[in-house]
């Protein structure tokens, strides 16, 4: 382990004793230290710079990452039920969303009025205050599963860990002058010439991928049902790629010659080039020859190391290394990693003792020469760095999203983001198990390389465009889909609605909040200069993403049993190919809009307010994002649920004062004081297709506000 640490970082806990005060004391402890490591890497920061400015262009700073993940855990405790309220909203609105480089991260500068970092520093203070006193006092049921409320906490602590790691890989970019060396974070100092990559043999065979949903630790959804796997016998380099092998392509011009890399991959390259980058991202060419950017400090070039790179640069390599060796040299598929695991003889790291492997900084915080850690006839097949395959992440069968975290995986199956195995030197918890299934897009730095492999065998992966998860699918279909039983489409029904009360009122800006998949959104941009859809679900808002960059969405819906049937959906069907660059799309919480979203004309809120667990504080704010004079349309079917809303908490349905109490009298008496209704109320209905012959038939009554003070 690293020499300055005393015991060693712990491993992610079993969760299924039946000892309930020890389980407190494990999470307790698991927790803390979590919490404490993360704020041990920020100490390597020398200024208030370094905190607020931007590593790179596509990603926020660093002081963004240094309170999402406090706000995740406030965010995923009130969820479940285990606090009631915010701790601090403006903060927790800034600190959210904006972390995978998707479209909808809003990365622009000027929307943010960054704290300082004392601020956030108490702010995380107050956060693990709360999250100790939950441990210590919340009713506890043993064991934890995936629906238990306290699922939440070690999802939070899991998810501090990923950050852990993708942290650290911004530290690694951000200005030298920004950082200093640490004790905590002290690196490996071996450093010589790597043997000669060889092959060795992997034989065919079965190998069983996935976790089961009894297994007793923390698992993300994606991790979750199993797949068995055949997989034909292959060759394998028993090291990682290290520097010395991969300065070979360097030198042979490798980044210019553009038979060595794919459409997707030239177009990363070129835009290397353009700024004179052509090298892998840590290497840095001196007067006296190469040196290596490590998290803390710049060393002279350690070649026995593994190299560093994207997803293109290993891609471009193999297909360098096909044409110096006349064989069929490529990325390791999913599959074949896990064959090589199984093969290999590799176990789940040690709960008392070291890893066998550079792994969950059990031995340095930075890589180590590739030929230290042995796991059979090969090197590192776990740990050092990430190793990329061939293989996009896709969902196995039974996929389901937890209730709680509906955005973890989703928004990544899209065939743009290859899975990386094995771990690095910092990747603990989870991330240093055997299913766990982490993926990024193929330009994404990570501390991460790669192995290549030889076989007849071609590197396949299951259908990931057509998406699969029932209810973003059923969603798709009521948005985009066929009308049923003769009643019109809804979101474009509530568009013209919208559209007709609007008149001869400025029509700017609007804002469709529960966007869901978009239509909307898109519909109303026939009338808008811009339209903005705001949804509290990353993987409903991706489908409207996907349609406004791609022009189309695929999905399945399901006819009966396990059949379904294969649909493709295109704007241009529908008319609306001329708005697509008219709308834009974000995640967020109703509840707690971010500052940057106001100055509408209008405001959507469709089949909404039943589900925000608070609607009297929406509705109560709403009026600071619109324009003296634009109009509030609220649709729902006032369907209300304690699993969505507290009852307490509910604008109607109810007796009050012995007498009914409804939904519009709630409303008229939130919104009195700055709207007036302009219209009486009317009944909207709506049909969403759950199978071939089962339909909801829905009426949503719906509103329209003009705000006038």
């Amino acid at each position: 382990m690293n020499a300055h640490q005393d015991t060693l970082f712990p491993r992610t806990p079993r969760l299924d004793t039946s000892d309930v005060q020890q389980l407190r004391a494990t999470l307790r402890d698991y927790f803390h230290a979590t919490f404490s490591r993360y704020e041990q890497l920020f100490e390597v920061l020398t200024c208030d710079e370094a905190w607020t400015r931007k590593p790179i262009t596509l990603r926020h700073p660093l002081i963004f990452y240094f309170g999402h993940t406090a706000t995740f855990f406030v965010n995923k405790l009130l969820l479940a039920g285990l606090i009631g309220e915010r701790l601090d909203p403006r903060l927790e609105s800034m600190f959210a969303v904006g972390v995978d480089e998707m479209s909808w991260d809003d990365l622009n500068d000027a929307n943010y009025a960054w704290p300082t970092v004392q601020a956030v520093r108490d702010y995380r203070n107050r956060v693990r205050e709360t999250v100790d006193r939950v441990i210590r006092e919340a009713p506890l049921t043993a064991p934890i599963h995936w629906s238990h409320p306290w699922w939440s906490i070690v999802m939070g602590i899991e998810h501090e860990r990923i950050h852990l790691e993708t942290s650290s890989v911004l530290i690694r970019q951000s200005r030298l002058d920004f950082v200093r060396t640490h004790p905590a974070w002290a690196p490996c100092r071996d450093a010589g010439e790597p043997p000669a990559n060889t092959l060795a043999p992997v034989p065919a065979g079965r190998t069983v991928l996935g976790r089961r949903r009894d297994d007793p630790v923390y698992g993300w959804d994606n991790e979750y049902e199993t797949r068995e796997a055949t997989v034909a016998g292959f060759e394998a380099s028993r090291l990682l790629v290290s520097n010395r092998e991969y300065l070979a392509f360097v030198d042979d011009d490798g980044y210019r010659n553009n038979a060595w890399w794919d459409d997707e991959g030239r177009g990363w390259r070129d835009f290397r080039l353009q700024t004179g980058i052509d090298h892998p991202e840590f290497w840095v060419r001196r007067s006296d020859g190469w040196h290596l950017r490590l998290m803390l400090e710049e060393v002279p070039m350690p070649w026995n190391w593994p190299v560093e790179t994207n997803c293109h640069e290993a891609r471009a390599f193999c297909r360098w290394k096909s044409a110096q060796t006349g064989r069929t040299v490529r990325l390791p598929t999913e599959d074949e990693w896990y064959r090589l695991y199984d093969a290999a003889g590799v176990a789940e790291v040690p709960a008392q003792s070291r890893a066998d492997a550079n792994l969950h900084l059990d031995h340095h915080a930075s890589s180590c020469p590739v030929d230290r850690h042995a796991h059979g006839d090969f090197f590192d097949v776990v740990g050092n760095v990430w190793q990329w395959t061939e293989t996009p992440i896709y969902p196995f069968a039974g996929f389901e999203v937890h209730p709680i975290y509906d955005d973890f995986s989703t928004p990544t199956f899209d065939a743009r983001h290859n899975l990386i195995k094995g771990g690095s030197w910092i990747s603990c918890g989870n991330e240093a198990t055997r299913a766990s299934r982490y993926a990024f897009r193929r330009h994404f730095f990570q501390h991460a390389g790669f192995r290549y492999v030889i076989s007849d065998a071609p590197a396949t992966a299951p259908n990931v465009y057509y998406e699969s998860d029932r209810q973003l699918s059923e969603y798709a279909e009521f948005h985009f889909g066929d009308e049923y039983f003769g009643v019109p489409n809804f979101p474009k029904a509530l568009a013209d609605i919208a559209i007709e009360a609007m008149g001869e009122r400025p029509a700017r800006h609007a804002l469709d909040l529960g966007c869901a998949t978009g239509r909307a959104s898109f519909e109303l941009a026939r009338h808008f200069e811009r339209v903005t859809g705001v949804d509290f679900s990353a993987r409903f808002i991706n489908a409207g993403v996907h349609l406004a960059e791609q022009g189309e969405f695929r999905y399945t819906l399901v006819d009966e049993g396990e059949l379904v049937s294969y649909k493709t959906r295109r704007l241009a069907d529908l008319g609306l190919s001329a708005v697509r660059d008219r709308v834009a799309f974000m995640q967020g919480d109703a509840c707690n809009l971010k500052s940057v979203l106001t100055g509408y004309d209008l405001i959507l809120a469709a089949n909404l307010i039943d589900r925000l667990y608070d609607p009297a504080a929406f509705l109560k704010a709403v009026h600071e994002r619109l324009n003296v004079g634009g109009l509030l349309m609220i649709a729902s079917p006032y369907t209300w649920l304690e699993e969505h809303t507290p009852r307490a908490d509910w604008l109607g349905g109810y007796k009050k004062d012995g007498e009914s109490w409804t939904t519009l009298d709630g409303l008229k008496a939130v919104l009195g004081t700055h709207f007036r209704m302009v219209s009486a109320p009317r009944d909207v209905p709506f049909v969403i297709r759950e199978t071939r012959r089962k339909f909801q038939h829905t009426l949503s009554e719906v509103t329209v506000w003009e705000r006038v003070r």
